[in-house]
């Protein structure tokens, strides 16, 4: 019937002939009788419908308005709001694009303060493969307080043995807000981020963007991040400058300096902030000229080795005044990472921390293909750091820091039995400020005012009501983590290790985790590579730390 139609009249072209005779019906009924306000109101309404159509159909852009005028807006209307729609109608509470209804659902509760327990059991298939859960003793702790922290840099008692070493330690909490620059934050965002951070002991990241004057306003504990384009800290020419580092690391504010050579979102990617977004604000913080793009390059133009590295490392930890300084980075070819390593070795110089930012992490726009398939994920990335470390005899010098999708007291856990001192949290704790997972945040849209410099948008964004949200997210995610620690009978989340977790492998086999990852032992990778995993015999031969590039044997 349809087909036959068709062949008589277009049958696409439907809306916009029931609107042209909507609006013939309409003007005649105005000539024929009284005219009033909305008769002629629909009567615009109409003749707008008529031209919309008749442009759709000399447009040149859109083949779908060209085939179906006027009701092909439809199309493009559902698709603007379809993460909406499945957000919050289709979705399942365990299902994560990128993070689950019951993940977000988690945060919001714990951060208002509301309570997070469940009732009638859990919602996960406990026979599904990949399913985890930590063994419990029957003999279980008691602890005081669920503060757990851990010493960066040495401690009071121990000072830090590597060449040029730290003479301020910092003691961090074992969970801190992961590096989110203002500019792609709000003002409102980092200032309630670091009111939350002041209140609740625990430290702010501030991103490769350096330290606002939002940064300054409430006093919370700073990692100042330094990336490739050293905003905060360069020369006209984007190069380094030691006095300008200077003035912002001695600080008392700033507890450490992070030297970030890479980010999980969008390693080796780098990236440019349009002129028209670097407002003065920016500006000023970044040390760069207002309305002009801001460049962060691929690669630094301070060192160009590893061992050019490690005393670049070196040399701003004594411009801080001594204070905790190491790197951050996505794990790319594992030659590079060990040429770091033998940079270490040869040069003595030891970074005091390494941060490990899993390819999952996402606090940065980043193009599909550099999301999607660039970069180690966490788990892997972790595990070669810390397996490294411990293999060269280098791993109580240097503590470890991790990023990627954490969120839970279980996800801190896990990654302390991985090998990790502590976990940083991005997006989590966006959520705690309002984040409602819109993906809108390159955008300047953002629905919350947490990630847009929209004056009017950010208001939204009350900084002492989210602050609170901050510091009650970060106290009840502690809390869980203490009681996951007590459950285990053991007496700080140091000492969770692989032993403690179970990983189903299929319908009737389960495993402990520490059988199903590989292990090295002390100093193992300064003597003879046989036994050793693959990944250690072909490329640590590889590394040589007076270059990035891998050396042919």
């Amino acid at each position: 019937m349809i087909h036959q139609l068709n062949q008589l009249y277009p049958v696409r072209y439907t809306a916009l002939g029931l609107c042209a005779l909507a609006l013939v019906a309409q003007a005649a009924a105005l000539l024929w009788w009284d005219s009033n306000p909305w008769g002629l109101a629909l009567l615009l309404v109409l003749a707008a419908l008529v031209v919309l159509g008749i442009y759709d159909m000399r447009q040149t852009r859109h083949a779908i308005l060209r085939n179906y005028p006027v009701i092909g807006h439809l199309r493009f209307m559902l698709e603007y709001i379809r993460p909406e729609v499945r957000q919050y109608f289709i979705e399942s509470d365990s299902e994560a694009a990128p993070f689950s209804r019951a993940q977000r659902s988690l945060v919001y509760q714990r951060a208002k303060g509301d309570p997070d327990n469940r009732p009638f059991g859990t919602h996960l298939d406990v026979g599904a493969q990949g399913y985890e859960w930590v063994n419990h003793s029957m003999a279980p702790t008691q602890l005081a307080s669920h503060d757990f922290r851990v010493w960066i840099g040495g401690s009071p008692d121990a000072p830090s043995p590597s060449a040029a070493p730290c003479t301020q330690p910092y003691q961090a909490s074992v969970f801190n807000i992961s590096a989110m620059s203002f500019g792609a934050l709000s003002a409102n965002a980092i200032k309630a981020l670091n009111l939350g951070a002041k209140n609740g002991g625990f430290a702010h990241d501030t991103g490769e963007g350096s330290i606002s004057a939002h940064h300054r306003v409430h006093g919370g504990d700073l990692i100042w991040e330094i990336g490739s384009g050293y905003f905060g800290c360069r020369n006209d020419d984007s190069t380094f400058n030691a006095e300008r580092f200077t003035a912002n690391a001695t600080d008392p504010q700033v507890k450490m300096i992070e030297l970030k050579l890479s980010q999980g979102a969008k390693p080796g990617h780098g990236g440019v902030l349009p002129g028209p977004k670097v407002t003065a604000e920016i500006a000023a913080a970044r040390g760069v000229p207002e309305g002009y793009a801001c460049i962060s390059p691929a690669r630094h133009s301070a060192f160009n080795t590893p061992v050019e590295m490690m005393h670049f490392i070196a040399r701003l930890r004594q411009l801080s005044g001594g204070k905790p300084t190491g790197f951050k980075f996505c794990l790319g070819h594992p030659w590079e990472w060990f040429a770091i390593v033998k940079a270490m070795l040869e040069t003595g110089i030891t970074p005091d921390f390494i941060v490990v930012d899993g390819a999952e992490g996402g606090t940065g726009a980043a193009p599909v293909e550099f999301t999607d398939h660039v970069g180690a994920p966490l788990q892997e990335g972790l595990l070669l750091v810390h397996n490294t470390l411990v293999g060269v005899n280098l791993r109580d010098r240097v503590r470890i820091g991790c990023a990627g999708k954490v969120i839970s007291a279980f996800d801190i856990a896990r990654m302390m039995a991985l090998g990790a001192d502590w976990c940083n949290a991005g997006r989590g704790f966006m959520m705690a400020l309002g984040c409602i997972q819109a993906q809108n945040c390159h955008t300047g849209h953002c629905p919350t005012g947490v990630a847009t410099q929209d004056k009017q948008r950010q208001q939204a964004l009350v900084v002492p009501d989210k602050a609170t949200r901050v510091a009650q997210f970060h106290r009840s995610t502690l809390h869980a983590l203490q009681e996951l620690v007590q459950a285990a009978g053991l007496t700080h989340p140091s000492d969770i290790t692989a032993h403690h977790i179970v990983r189903r492998i299929s319908d009737t086999e389960v495993r402990l985790l520490s059988n199903l990852i590989a292990r090295v032992e002390p100093g193992a990778l300064l003597g003879p590579l046989e036994g050793q995993h693959n990944v250690f015999r072909q490329y640590w031969p590889l590394a040589n730390p007076h270059s990035f590039q891998a050396h042919t044997v």
